[in-house]
């Protein structure tokens, strides 16, 4: 049952009330050990990886075509890493590689860990706002984002983009999740469809992440970061195909 349920066996549809994504840029040699053998990093200028941080208020999660009030409410914070993947048919696929994922309800993460492969945990989220000052924290993952959404077209000071137009390639949509079983050489694909995909840059006041500490980057930079509200999302049933080098 268990194997079953993990593959997503069917679509699920959201809506996204706010999503805020911090990008970091990180030397690809350091980034490239935490990705699976079926997937190549997703680079800009042939120097920089990117592993991406999304902070999401999700509203009314649900199996697709049931009504709202079967869904689930609930804050969720993915840590994922841009990463290519070319299928069976020889396409070359744009996605994501899921690192971590996070959420404020014990019941997301024992259904999520029902039907998927991402390993939630629970953890505490306090949101407070001011006007158009923000700030995100969490106490048992120890991270915490200060941020004006003044709208801007502004980058990070750090960030390896020239304008905002070449950070704009990596704020999504990126339409597909990979996951891997490298005993059977499985490949798990999940492709999402969202609207109203509108990212708009913010300005970041302070920002400290005790996981992605954890991973001992050197030369880390803020790449970019950017809030998006009012997204309508679903994800298709996932697909799964052997990968064969």
């Amino acid at each position: 049952m268990s194997f079953f349920t993990k593959k997503h066996p069917f679509a699920v549809e959201a809506y996204f009330t706010r999503s805020t994504v911090l990008t970091y840029a990180v030397p690809k040699d350091q980034l490239a050990r935490l990705i699976p053998e079926c997937v190549t990093l997703d680079t800009y200028d042939d120097k920089w990886g990117f592993v991406a941080i999304a902070m999401v208020q999700t509203k009314n999660l649900r199996p697709k075509g049931f009504p709202p009030f079967f869904g689930h409410n609930f804050f969720l914070i993915g840590y994922r890493v841009f990463v290519r993947y070319k299928d069976q048919r020889g396409k070359k696929l744009r996605g994501l590689y899921i690192l971590k994922s996070e959420t404020n309800r014990r019941r997301m993460q024992f259904l999520g860990n029902i039907f998927t492969h991402y390993q939630y945990t629970t953890t505490d989220i306090t949101q407070t706002q001011n006007e158009s000052d923000h700030c995100i924290s969490s106490i048992q993952s120890n991270f915490t984002i200060q941020y004006n959404s003044t709208p801007t077209t502004e980058l990070p000071s750090s960030s390896p983009f020239l304008d905002w137009k070449t950070a704009r390639r990596f704020a999504g949509p990126l339409p597909f999740t990979f996951t891997y079983d490298a005993q059977k050489k499985e490949v798990m694909i999940i492709e999402g469809v969202r609207s109203n995909w509108k990212p708009q840059p913010i300005h970041v006041l302070r920002h400290q992440f005790q996981f992605i500490e954890q991973l001992n980057f050197t030369n880390i930079q803020l790449a970019s970061a950017f809030e998006i509200q009012n997204i309508p999302y679903h994800w298709k049933k996932g697909k799964t195909e052997l990968w064969k080098p």
